[in-house]
């Protein structure tokens, strides 16, 4: 039960963060990309996300 819930939260926060680089202003092979890595990369990829990359993320995709 406690691993479900874990996983639900992944990927709460997974389709979270697709949407939140799919907004960005940016080439749409440069935001699949982004969001093809943090897909997987699963949870690595998540904490790097939220707590390093999400305020840089439109700077490294912009043209």
């Amino acid at each position: 039960m406690v691993g479900f819930v874990i996983w639900v939260v992944g990927l709460v926060l997974t389709i979270k963060a697709a949407l939140e680089i799919g907004r960005l202003y940016a080439p749409w092979e440069k935001k699949l990309l982004a969001i093809v890595l943090i897909l997987l990369t699963s949870w690595i990829g998540l904490f790097f996300y939220y707590f390093y990359a999400r305020t840089r993320m439109a700077g490294w995709l912009s043209e």
